[in-house]
């Protein structure tokens, strides 16, 4: 590979000058990922501004828990027998987290009235709304959820 650089000067003194490169041995360099950054937030206060640092986002396969006391919606991914045991149910949500899905986490149904007990249910997101939650479900289909569906979810 060569190039070339052709610098110009419009002043009467200038003459034109190329500037040539030959090619040297080629290095392939494996691109890496740079960190996340963290984002500072001006803070207004009497004596002046301040800033803050805005928590960096879970890395993937981060499993979450239910937010405590919250009702709301979800995508429910995949309902897991209790008597399989949790750790199944954690792997498949650590899957999920890891193809990409937003929020994922593992609940007992025992612990929601809105569910019926005896399963670990593997879920994707924290929704207000059904509708919320419905616009959504493409996304567990793109990652290879068959069957993903919203749930209403109450404490």
């Amino acid at each position: 590979m060569a190039s070339a650089l052709w610098l110009a000067d419009d002043s009467s003194s200038a003459g034109n000058t190329i500037v040539r490169t030959n090619a040297g041995p080629t290095t392939t360099v494996s691109p890496e990922t740079a960190p996340e950054p963290t984002a500072t937030l001006p803070t207004t206060t009497g004596t002046g501004t301040t800033t803050t640092a805005r928590p960096r986002p879970k890395p993937r396969g981060t499993v979450i828990a239910w937010p405590a006391g919250r009702a709301g919606w979800t995508i429910v991914l995949d309902s897991v027998p209790a008597t399989n045991g949790r750790a199944g149910a954690l792997g498949e949500a650590q899957q999920a987290a890891r193809l990409g899905l937003p929020q994922v986490g593992v609940i007992d149904s025992a612990q929601f009235s809105s569910l019926h007990p005896g399963y670990f249910v593997v879920f994707a997101g924290v929704y207000a709304t059904e509708a919320a939650a419905q616009s959504h479900i493409i996304d567990a289909h793109r990652r290879g959820y068959r069957a993903p569906y919203p749930r209403r979810i109450v404490p």
